[in-house]
Order: C-alpha cells, then sequence, then structure tokens
C-alpha cells in the first residue's frame, strides 16, 4: 500500500512538473499583438496546440506499443527537449520564435500516457489515477501563479518567463521520475481484476476499434468538444477571470483550481471501492450526464445573477473536470477489465486525446475569425452550453449501447439437441 502511494505522489509531482513546461505562458498577455492576422497570443497557443495534437496522434502507436523498459528514456529526453524549446523562444525576436511552441507541444504531448502505463491495470487504479489527474487540474493555476509572480518579482520578461518556470521544476521532475521507477509491476490479483495489460500491435490496434468503432466514435465527438472548451478555460483563464472582476489577482488560478481537484478526487475515487468492473464503467456514464447537466445549470444561474463569479467558474471546473478526467484514466482501463480487451488504455486514451486537441485548435481559430467581435466571457458561456447538450445526449447513448453489447457478450445461451431413440 504504501509503495502504491509513493508511485501515485510520484505520478502525481511529475505531470505536475511537466505543466510548468506547459502553461506559464498563457498567464502573459503579450499586449494584444497581431502577426498574420492572428493574435500572437493565439498564435502561440495554436502553434503548441498543433505539436501537442500530432504527437497525440503518434502516441496511439507508440504509446500502446511502449515497453516498461524504455519509459524512463523517453520522459527524459522529452522533458529536457521542452525546455530547450522555452529557452530558444526567449533568445529567437518575435513573432518568429512562435514556431518554438509547436516543438513545445510535440515533445510533452506523449507525456500523460506513459506515465499513466506505471498506473494502469491494478486494483487501485482509480485511486492512483484519479491522484494523477488531479495535478493536471491544481497544476495549471500554480505554475501560471508562479510564472505571473516571477515576472512581477524578478522583472522577468514575458518571453523569458516560460523557460525561467520550466527551470524550477526541472530538478523536482527528475526526483519524482526516480521515485516512478521503482513503482513494482502490477501483482497477479491486479492481473486477476483487472486483465493484464500488454504492448499492442497494429492488428491488436485494428481488431479493437473494429470492435468499439460505433461508441468510440460519438465518445470521441464529445471528448473533442470538452477538451476544446477545457482547453480554452485553461489557455483563456486570465481574460475570464479580469472579465468578471478579477484583474491581476495572481492567487485566483490556484485557489479556484483547489477546491475542483478536492472534489473532483473524491467523488471519482469513491469508483475505486466498485469491484464489478462493468458497474463502474456504467456509473462513469451517468457522471458524465450529471456533469454535463451541472454546467449548463450553472452558467444559467450565473446570467441570471443567482451566481457569484468565483462560485460559477468552480463549478464550471468542477463539471468539466468531472468529464474529462474519467476519459484520461479511468474510463477506458475500467472499460478494458470490463470487456476483456486485449490491450491497454494507452490506445484508447490517445484516440480521444489526439482528436480533442485537434477540436481546440479549431475552437481557436473560429474564435479568432469567426467570432472575433465576441467577448471571451460570451463565447465560453455560448461554447458551455453546446458542451451541455452534446454530453447528456451522447453519453446516454454510449450507456444503452455498451449495456446491450455487455449483455451480448455475458449470454451464454446452452442449446440443447434432443437426443431422439429410434
Amino acid at each position: 500500500m504504501l509503495v502504491l502511494l509513493n508511485g501515485a505522489l510520484a505520478s502525481f509531482g511529475l505531470y505536475f512538473c511537466m505543466y510548468a513546461f506547459r502553461k506559464p505562458f498563457s498567464v502573459a498577455t503579450f499586449d494584444g499583438e497581431m502577426v498574420y492576422g492572428i493574435d500572437y497570443k493565439i498564435l502561440l497557443i495554436l502553434a503548441q496546440v498543433i505539436g501537442y495534437m500530432l504527437s497525440k496522434f503518434g502516441g496511439i502507436r507508440i504509446v500502446s506499443g511502449l515497453k516498461a523498459q524504455n519509459r524512463v528514456a523517453y520522459l527524459t529526453t522529452m522533458i529536457l527537449f521542452a525546455e530547450l524549446t522555452l529557452i530558444l523562444f526567449g533568445l529567437l525576436p518575435k513573432p518568429y520564435n512562435f514556431i518554438l511552441f509547436f516543438f513545445n507541444g510535440l515533445s510533452l504531448g506523449m507525456i500523460w500516457g506513459i506515465t499513466f502505463s506505471y498506473l494502469e491495470g491494478r486494483k487501485m487504479t482509480e485511486i492512483l489515477g484519479i491522484i494523477l489527474c488531479s495535478s493536471f487540474i491544481v497544476s495549471s493555476g500554480a505554475v501560471k501563479s508562479v510564472g505571473l509572480w516571477l515576472m512581477k518579482t524578478y522583472t522577468i520578461s514575458e518571453f523569458w518567463m516560460p523557460a525561467a518556470t520550466g527551470a524550477v521544476f526541472l530538478l523536482p521532475f527528475f526526483i519524482c521520475l526516480y521515485f516512478l521507477k521503482k513503482l513494482p509491476a502490477p501483482t497477479a490479483e491486479d492481473i486477476q481484476l483487472r486483465k493484464k495489460r500488454k504492448p499492442m500491435c497494429a492488428a491488436d490496434r485494428k481488431q479493437v476499434l473494429k470492435r468499439f468503432s460505433f461508441p468510440m466514435l460519438i465518445l470521441v465527438v464529445f471528448y473533442t468538444a470538452l477538451t476544446a472548451l477545457r482547453d480554452f478555460r485553461d489557455n483563456f483563464s486570465r481574460e475570464l477571470w479580469d472579465s468578471v472582476g478579477f484583474s491581476g489577482d495572481a492567487s485566483i488560478y490556484t485557489l479556484s483550481e483547489l477546491p475542483i481537484a478536492i472534489l473532483v478526487l473524491l467523488i471519482l475515487g469513491l469508483f475505486g471501492v466498485v469491484k464489478g468492473n462493468f458497474k463502474a464503467f456504467i456509473g462513469f456514464h451517468y457522471l458524465l450526464i450529471l456533469a454535463s447537466m451541472l454546467i449548463g445549470v450553472s452558467t444559467f444561474l450565473f446570467q441570471q445573477g443567482v451566481l457569484s463569479p468565483v462560485y460559477w467558474m468552480i463549478l464550471i471546473g468542477f463539471g468539466l473536470y468531472a468529464c474529462y478526467v474519467p476519459f484520461n484514466c479511468i474510463f477506458f482501463d475500467r472499460m478494458i477489465a470490463a470487456f476483456k480487451i486485449e490491450g491497454n488504455a494507452g490506445y484508447l486514451i490517445y484516440i480521444a486525446d489526439s482528436f480533442g486537441y485537434l477540436g481546440s485548435m479549431a475552437v481557436l481559430l473560429y474564435k479568432n475569425f469567426g467570432q472575433s467581435n465576441s467577448s471571451w466571457l460570451q463565447f465560453f458561456m455560448g461554447s458551455i452550453y453546446c458542451i451541455a447538450f452534446l454530453g447528456v445526449g451522447i453519453s446516454m447513448i454510449s450507456m444503452v449501447y455498451f449495456q446491450k453489447k455487455y449483455k451480448t457478450q455475458n449470454s451464454n445461451i446452452d442449446f440443447k439437441i434432443p437426443i431422439v431413440n429410434g
């Protein structure tokens, strides 16, 4: 138990540190400068998202087929390359330095899948996975607070702040990696309860996709829209908080995310006590439905003046992450165990994630070119209603489909042919 807890904390710390190489730049405003008809900050985000997205598509094959002994080498190379891109971003003149964020995203996109591969396929995967997932709820706000603090305290420019923030977290990243490497492999009991996980070849991937093509299609549609909105909230949190009266408050980014992380951790952690894999898997569908309803209702109440901006932002964050977090780990982990799939969760996670960031890029382009006159807040609230309706509808369809699929899989009808004695 203690060893697993150490592994969970190490994975949390490692991914927390990763965000220091990815998100601090988004707390800068870059003075609203336009480049090629695109806001400079949006251009940076687009470059990073494109790189991140391509890395996710590559991860469908690489992460699903990765052998355990190669994990440390991959993680070390990726994080060092990410810091190099941030240093070069500070050295090169703008606007040409925006291309460095493409390579930054490319280097960081597979870190999640490799990190989760240490945790999947265990009877405690829910607890371990939720602890890991809570890292990107808290870390995004925390590293932005660190980045803003560095700029204000040491008068570091917006262009050198990302590299400086990454440098602060470089040593902690490798300390966490050292302890994560010591996490033991799944036990015989883990394998019995959750199915043995193995690297997947092309034939394995094709077979799984063919078997679950319909539910994966509709779930990816929902997850794509969900990722786009979560990313929008994350990348433009400063603009959103400024628009509701919290301009210049560095602490709000961290303080508002802490209750979200705690609530998500507690609620999703309860699924860990559910031994039935299919029962837990269906339970996640109910959670998706309720969380989708929550973000729609809370936005309506905010517009009516019933909810304060702080409570509204916390409820929106909770609803989005309650939907988003399961897709990143435990949803597909339980799916593999329930339907006895030969493979690993990384494959399914990266199918969803790759299209998710494609959607994130599309939303940024639409906001810049199609809704340029709309405020950040208006665009955000309109998107929330779309996600709420989409989430409820798709989750219900998916749940019904999987219930029928499971019933068919486990129906053992014994046809007995009567023997007629002549």
